[in-house]
């Protein structure tokens, strides 16, 4: 009787659902996004061709527009969802639309426009896919009448946690030469990295050292933001107070943008920003709407923070569509490139490359013929030695598995994205509880999934690996008040 009246008082004191925006304020946002950017970005002057290829990539941007809305419009905060649909709307349909209208690729496009066009198919497709893995995961009964053990932080291991990242952090610091590197450029912290390291450990050695040197101290600031914006307790106690203030200058020297690629800062970002503001509607609504901005003015133009003074690349703005021209939007570019590799007679191959992100912490010397990164193994076949072309979520399931198997897998991710807020959702309102551990995984998650969607998945395996560490050094299942945050 006690836990129905609990129960009732709780429904009572839950807001409906509803919309975030009146009618005034929604019809601007629709129009602009929807319509206003796609057609002003179609309409401009440039050298492209307005073939099928071209019209098929305007309905891609406004299909992903409309999905935007609705995840900016629901009265649910859908953190990963948004996440996604903000991703396709500006790199798999505003930026190959701009560059489809300047006839200008910013990665080579090696094969036909055919293998552009099918590139444009599967990127529409694996949205509708994953759109209906998301409607499916509604129809799976409510959580709340599951009664399963939630997971908590417990707090002397986060005080291991936190130690750690200290520990971590500090080495990769000294490793490297000192901040003052950190504020440099991009390229000046990957060359004090090969410096330390030594050219003969390579760049998985360079990756474990900067991932052990970022994601503790990034993880161990928001277990202790959590736990100072939850609990009054906590802004109390120096034991608290004071290592989130020695974590807050760390992450401001280790997880800067000057020196960090710019995903990995806009998952810093997103989790910092869902963490202090778990609940409020406008900060989510807030934080998809000024993503649009950021990925099309602020992205761009950063690009002067990857190299130093004497190496640095002016951008030329001879076009409004310009900025879009860069290699962080090469998206649709090599998946075109991963196309017409296939059939350029090196074929699918049939689970390998996943096998190897998964098992990416096996090294070459036990695994010979362990898989390459998708990026730099298409890039190879290009004749092109860059690291750092991107390999997104489409051609790294459609190389593996092909149209059938991308499709299958676009569909599970979009029901595990559904799930996951879902379960967010009713567990930030239902248990604000300091130790929430959920509470800071989905904005994480939510921040990191534009990596994982921009790809390659093995560069993108090993911080979640080190963050699957992270977060079972922390978590339990037991509910005894000694080891509870409070």
């Amino acid at each position: 009787m006690t836990v129905d009246l609990v129960g009732r008082e709780s429904a009572r004191r839950t807001p409906p659902t509803r919309p975030l925006l009146s009618l005034p304020l929604s019809v601007p946002l629709i129009g602009l996004i929807v319509g206003g950017l796609p057609l002003f970005v179609a309409a401009q002057p440039g050298e492209g061709t307005r073939d099928t290829a071209f019209w098929l990539q305007l309905a891609v941007a406004c299909y992903a527009g409309v999905r935007l809305c609705a995840m900016v419009l629901s009265g649910r905060r859908r953190l990963v969802q948004g996440a996604f649909w903000l991703f396709c709307y500006l790199a798999m349909g505003i930026a190959p639309l701009a560059q489809s209208v300047l006839g200008r690729d910013p990665t080579p496009v090696l094969g036909p426009r055919s293998d552009t066009l099918l590139a444009t198919v599967l990127v529409l497709s694996g949205m509708v896919a994953f759109d209906v893995g998301a409607l499916l995961a509604r129809h799976r009964p409510s959580l709340r009448s599951r009664r399963r053990p939630a997971a908590s932080v417990h707090r002397w291991r986060l005080y291991v946690l936190v130690a750690f990242a200290y520990v971590a952090s500090t080495a990769f610091i000294l490793r490297v030469g000192g901040p003052d590197v950190f504020f440099t450029s991009r390229e000046g912290i990957s060359d004090s990295l090969s410096d330390a390291t030594g050219a003969e450990t390579g760049e998985a050695s360079n990756a474990l050292l900067r991932g052990f040197g970022t994601v503790p101290a990034l993880l161990a600031l928001l277990f202790l933001t959590r736990w100072l914006v939850t609990s009054r307790h906590a802004r109390q106690r120096p034991s608290v107070v004071l290592p989130w203030v020695g974590l807050l200058v760390l992450n401001a020297i280790v997880n800067n943008p000057i020196s960090n690629p710019r995903y990995w800062f806009l998952t810093v970002l997103f989790a910092l920003l869902f963490t202090v503001f778990p609940r409020s509607p406008v900060m989510y609504r807030a934080a998809l709407a000024l993503g649009v901005v950021i990925a099309l003015l602020v992205f761009p133009f950063s690009d002067r923070f990857r190299y130093d003074e004497q190496g640095q690349r002016p951008m030329e703005t001879g076009s409004l569509l310009e900025p879009l021209v860069v290699k962080d939007y090469d998206q649709v570019n090599m998946f075109a490139n991963t196309i017409t590799y296939v059939a350029d007679g090196n074929g699918h191959s049939y689970g390998e490359q996943l096998t190897g992100a998964v098992l990416f912490f096996v090294p070459r010397s036990m695994w010979e013929a362990k898989p390459e990164d998708t990026g730099f193994v298409v890039g190879g076949w290009m004749g092109t030695d860059s690291p750092n072309l991107s390999s997104p979520l489409w051609a790294e399931l459609w190389l593996d598995f092909g149209s059938a198997g991308m499709l299958a897998g676009f569909l599970v991710v979009g029901y595990l994205a559904a799930r996951t807020d879902r379960r967010y959702v009713q567990r930030t309102v239902d248990d604000p509880s300091p130790g929430n551990v959920l509470a800071v995984v989905a904005p994480v998650l939510a921040g990191y999934s534009f990596i994982l969607l921009r790809g390659s998945l093995l560069q993108a395996s090993g911080r979640i690996g080190i963050a699957l560490i992270c977060l079972a050094l922390v978590t339990t299942f037991r509910q005894d008040s000694g080891s509870r945050l409070t």
